[in-house]
């Protein structure tokens, strides 16, 4: 072989790892109720990172799905093929109970236990969390209507994926969807024009068109939809009791930026068979549940995102020279390796703070519930937002090899924005955060009580919850407070992730972290980490290693 094809200087494949290779995520574990699960975690982070693995998820994106309408006879089908690997990832996210194990198997730390495995396995694939995250956050919902959740809720939560076409009740497990948004209104769910009339056996026949709904392949949906006394949320199954298909036509797939392994399309309704959830005219009412567990994956689906670019940044820059030196030696990339793997620490702290918080609130917890009503808001706009600027920088750690699809980081890079946008974009999540201290007072008293726990220990932080204190007496008017309001949501956060770090992160991570986000020490930019900071110990913390 003629000697300029010899490969050097090129970081070997990242592959063998473990995505539970992360000490924020362990400890959080093990500090709040979930170290019974740690070996499952340990298990399932392994495979996530094996080779096997890897090829899945390269395949399921490489081959989306593929939408059938008819039959090669004309009969209608509506069906979504997806390529096996798709499958096997499926059948390991169910398997595990990443999908509604704590609700049947109710302990205490279940959901963080189970944010944790969703955390480590959305790192291998982040497309197929959709659907488990849905049929996750169904489960609270339905159980507005006691009797529909007594019949699917077991089926929900069993470990066994079942997928085909067949009568939801004789299948062995089942997948959830949620079809809301449509086109003249997107999250403005009241505009929806879809109609739903009884059918005089207590189902309801509804009409109308969805313009976005993930994973319509889904056994049963929770739609939304306008009855005699306001919108009302429904139970849908794809097939019927009797085996024959109910009335969803499937009209296209969205030819999405990512999340390209997972379907969404647009479907019609033409009279389809659905059950009432909940109180009638109360649609919202019920599905906000769904929506708010939804939106806590979407804050550990960033969290994991980021961990997987800093991953990749970390593996590329520990193997690669120039100018002399490798990059994880040169003062500037440390610098920047270190920002991003701040950032990435503070997502995941908070992720697993808001599902230790679900866990509590279950309980029965009021002010657990009230933290997680509003920090959870808070957390999905910035967390979710911060996202697309991490994957950036991470991808532009590999220079030109991080730009090709063989890297993997484009995939991320496309992925990203997604989770700032599903569940309530920028503006809906903010404006969230002003109806949550609106409509829950106690909300603010849980969030300074649990960000007060640090207060003393650091005084950057202490002026920065100071400074939180009088944005928020300054807010006025609603006009005035909508302005406002992606700053406070912003600063919310961030003060917040800063009160968990100096409780729970190592020194260097938490000094570093006050000094950029909440003192101003920092640029606009990851990789402007001030003097001071201890980069070695927080890239000690943040490097892959065996950490068991």
């Amino acid at each position: 072989m003629s000697a300029t094809h010899e490969v050097f200087n090129q970081a070997p494949p990242l592959t063998g790892f473990t995505t539970a290779d992360d000490p924020a995520l362990l400890e959080a574990l093990r500090r709040d109720g979930g170290a019974w699960g740690e070996a499952e975690v340990r298990e399932l982070g392994a495979r996530a990172g094996s080779e096997e693995v890897q090829d899945w998820a390269r395949l399921a994106e490489a081959h989306p799905p593929v939408l059938r309408t008819h039959d090669r006879y004309g009969h209608r089908v509506d069906e979504v093929e997806f390529h096996p690997a798709w499958h096997q990832l499926m059948a390991v996210a169910v398997e595990s109970g990443q999908h509604a194990a704590p609700w049947a198997e109710p302990r205490p730390g279940a959901h963080l236990v189970r944010a944790a495995k969703f955390y480590a396995w959305a790192q291998a694939e982040p497309g197929h969390g959709c659907p488990v995250s849905m049929t996750y956050a169904a489960v609270p919902a339905l159980r507005a209507r006691p009797e529909l959740a007594a019949a699917y809720e077991p089926l929900l939560a069993s470990r066994t994926y079942d997928y085909g076409l067949r009568p939801p009740l004789g299948k062995r497990g089942l997948i959830a969807g949620m079809s809301m948004t449509e086109k003249q209104g997107g999250s403005d769910v009241r505009a929806n024009t879809t109609t739903a009339v009884p059918a005089g056996d207590g189902s309801y026949a509804v009409t109308g068109h969805k313009w976005f709904t993930s994973a319509p392949m889904s056994d049963v949906f929770l739609v939304l939809a306008q009855a005699e006394e306001g919108l009302t949320c429904f139970l849908m199954p794809r097939v019927l009791p009797d085996g024959t298909r109910n009335a969803m036509r499937l009209q296209r797939l969205k030819d999405k930026l990512g999340n390209r392994s997972n379907a969404s399309a647009e479907i019609e309704y033409e009279q389809a068979v659905a059950w009432p959830v909940g109180e009638p005219g109360r649609g919202v009412r019920t599905i906000v549940e769904m929506v708010n567990m939804t939106r806590l994956d979407c804050v550990l689906g960033s969290a994991a995102g980021m961990r997987a670019g800093l991953r990749q940044a970390l593996h590329h820059a520990a193997h690669r020279k120039a100018f002399g030196a490798e990059l994880i030696d040169q003062p500037l990339m440390r610098n920047v390796l270190a920002d991003l793997a701040v950032e990435s620490e503070a997502a995941t702290v908070l992720a697993m703070r808001l599902a230790a918080a679900v866990d509590r609130s279950v309980a029965g917890d009021a002010a657990e519930g009230a933290l997680r009503r509003l920090a959870l808001a808070a957390g999905k706009y910035w967390v979710c937002k911060r996202g697309s600027t991490h994957a950036a920088e991470a991808l532009e750690c590999l220079g030109g090899n991080g730009y090709v699809e063989e890297s993997g980081m484009p995939r991320l890079y496309r992925e990203a924005p997604l989770l700032s946008i599903w569940e309530g974009s920028g503006n809906v999540a903010a404006l969230d955060v002003l109806r949550a201290l609106a409509k829950e007072p106690a909300a603010l008293d849980a969030y300074f009580a649990e960000v007060g726990a640090a207060a003393g220990a650091d005084a950057r932080l202490d002026a920065a919850a100071a400074r939180l204190r009088d944005l928020l007496g300054s807010l006025g008017d609603p006009a005035r407070a909508q302005l406002l309001a992606r700053r406070l949501a912003e600063q919310l956060t961030l003060v917040l992730q800063g009160s968990l770090l100096v409780r729970y992160g190592t020194p260097a991570v938490a000094d570093a972290f006050c000094a950029s986000r909440l003192d101003g020490e920092w640029g606009h930019a990851f990789g402007t980490l001030p003097p001071g900071a201890d980069l070695g110990q927080i890239l000690d913390r943040a490097a892959p290693k065996d950490v068991r």
